[in-house]
């Protein structure tokens, strides 16, 4: 499975949506049920599917679908 289809699926997992709901502008300003639960369970899935560890200051930052992709891109995480 390509990264790009692990990343979407996860998100698809955590906020209950289809894959073509996600796009740059998917977020915690838009998305109502977005918040520090969903933004943890986030985090802690996307780092076991691609082996990393984030730190503080990337979860904290992982506040959309786009930010998310730069924040794996500075893992060397290929999207």
């Amino acid at each position: 499975m390509a990264n790009l289809e692990k990343y979407n699926e996860i998100f698809t997992e955590v906020f209950g949506v289809d894959a073509s709901a996600l796009n740059d502008s998917f977020g915690k300003d838009t998305v109502d049920q977005w918040d520090s639960v969903h933004q943890l369970n986030l985090v802690s899935l996307l780092e076991e599917a691609f082996d990393i560890m984030l730190d503080p200051e990337d979860i904290m930052g992982f506040t959309s679908y786009a930010a998310g992709k730069e924040i794996l891109k500075n893992q060397d995480v290929e999207i």
